[in-house]
């Protein structure tokens, strides 16, 4: 397994096409804007070497030990492993670590490209194990790919004026196709091995060109990076005082697949859409489990941070400030219940790996589109309106303002103005600033916006079984 230090090597040797603000990057890992992302993932790697990780960072297999982000769920404990491992992540960055989209794929992939061998006859299954072979052999980060930019929402794949707003095949041949299109939100990507594409939707047979899943190292020729901006992103460029995080953070890209080649062998799905639904539902599935972890431990931070704000305040004992954080605390723990409850509730597929049960993976998520902005909501209320009118860390060191400063944003009178500060700004960052964007912004639209897992929920009811159980205890007859 490879150490952080390891990771960075790899990244400092990848040479992708990145653009950011109108500019060609060429060593990403020391742009300011990105540096942060590359440190959360580098903790991806060296988290083996906390003990706190123990028995979750690290998960078995067939051929040894491997990164619990390269593996696949043989069975319930490795589901609830990988919920567990998601809240510490969440609580030692405090953002999107942004490997669950690719650990979420290998999963979904691994089951669907067995249920197509076992029917058509084909060999994706094989093609798919070496690939795994030589993500976990090799200790790869993997980006999911599998948004669409869409275009005009009101048109299907083979409707669009522009055929590119879906990803598709252009061209074919004995030793692989050519796609073109684009993925957008991929979160992770610019400091990934490997990008394993996926279709954003079920497809019909008309449009099988557009029902492709293929993986191709992350520095392919034709695949083009443009990172997107985020809420106060310069203020990394200014310094760190004033980030609130300084350390970690997250990016996405909107990635462009520019006539790219994928050889045959990374193939894993082509043409058959009656198998893009069952890809979709089951990836939809363990990322919105996912949430149940990593949100709720990025929320941990939250939350202490707002019971650090109500201390320095000197309103820590105050009833309603102990309610408000008990309320942050009930609303935490039961996403972290809705994770593991579609853990424990997951079932065998035919390819011998676990999936999550789908309805309350769902519920999860759908949970997940509202309790972190109530959770930020008392945040903001606890802190004070104190977050948003912040003087600079500049004005506490320049020597005029710097006293001032130091006297009249000091709360309770043992705690250092600079530490008031500090907690603030942490608070302004998670709830409305840069850290907001993968809290807050992404648990709305991650893994699918709200309506994506009430469509779910509805389809996964089973209305008619709960209209029997009332016929049953009202002595209904089932024919009335």
């Amino acid at each position: 397994m490879k150490t952080g230090a390891q990771f960075q090597k790899d990244m400092s040797e990848s040479r992708k096409e990145v653009y950011w603000m109108g500019q060609k990057l060429e060593q990403p890992t020391q742009n300011p804007i990105l540096a942060p992302s590359f440190r959360t993932l580098a903790l991806t790697y060296d988290l083996r070497f906390d003990p706190q990780a123990e028995g979750v960072a690290v998960r078995p297999s067939a051929a040894g030990p491997i990164n619990a982000f390269c593996s696949i769920h043989f069975g319930l404990e490795d589901l609830v492993s990988k919920v567990r491992l998601l809240r510490l992540l969440g609580q030692k960055t405090g953002t999107c670590f942004q490997r669950c989209v690719g650990w979420d794929a290998l999963n979904a992939l691994y089951s669907v490209t067995y249920d197509i061998d076992a029917q058509a006859g084909s060999d994706y299954h094989q093609r798919f194990r070496r690939f795994l072979a030589h993500v976990q052999k090799d200790d790869l980060v993997c980006t999911g790919a599998m948004t669409d930019v869409k275009g005009d929402r009101r048109l299907r794949p083979g409707e669009q004026a522009d055929p590119d707003m879906y990803l598709h095949v252009v061209k074919r041949s004995p030793e692989g196709v050519v796609v073109r299109g684009a993925k957008a939100h991929q979160t992770g990507s610019i400091f990934a091995h490997e990008v394993i594409v996926m279709p954003t939707r079920s497809m019909r047979d008309s449009e099988r060109d557009y029902a492709i899943s293929f993986a191709v190292p992350s520095d392919t020729p034709g695949l083009v990076y443009i990172v997107g901006r985020q809420v106060d992103d310069t203020r990394r460029v200014e310094g760190s005082e004033g980030l609130g995080n300084d350390r970690y953070g997250g990016h996405e890209s909107l990635i462009v697949f520019d006539d790219v080649f994928v050889p045959r062998d990374r193939i894993f799905l082509d043409g058959e859409s009656s198998f893009t639904a069952s890809l979709v539902d089951r990836f939809s599935a363990y990322h919105r489990q996912s949430y149940g972890g990593c949100k709720v431990g990025v929320a941990d931070v939250l939350i202490g941070a707002a019971a650090l704000a109500a201390e320095y305040n000197g309103t820590d004992q105050a009833q309603p400030i102990q309610h408000k954080l008990a309320e942050m605390v009930y609303l935490n723990e039961t996403l972290f219940s809705c994770g593991l409850a579609c853990s424990t509730a997951g079932a065998q597929t035919a390819s011998g790996n676990f999936l999550v049960d789908p309805l309350l993976a769902n519920v999860c998520k759908l949970n997940v589109t509202c309790f972190p902005y109530e959770i930020a909501r008392l945040a903001v209320d606890i802190a004070g309106g104190l977050i948003a009118t912040l003087p600079s860390p500049e004005d506490l060191h320049n020597p005029r303002t710097g006293p001032l400063v130091e006297k009249y944003l000091r709360g309770v009178a043992e705690y250092p103005t600079a530490d008031r500060m500090k907690v603030l700004r942490l608070i302004e960052s998670m709830t409305m600033g840069n850290s907001a964007v993968h809290y807050l912004t992404e648990s709305l639209h991650g893994a699918g916006s709200p309506e994506a897992q009430t469509m779910v929920i509805a389809r996964s009811a089973d209305l008619e079984r709960k209209k029997n159980l009332a016929r049953d205890l009202a002595r209904i007859s089932p024919e009335t």
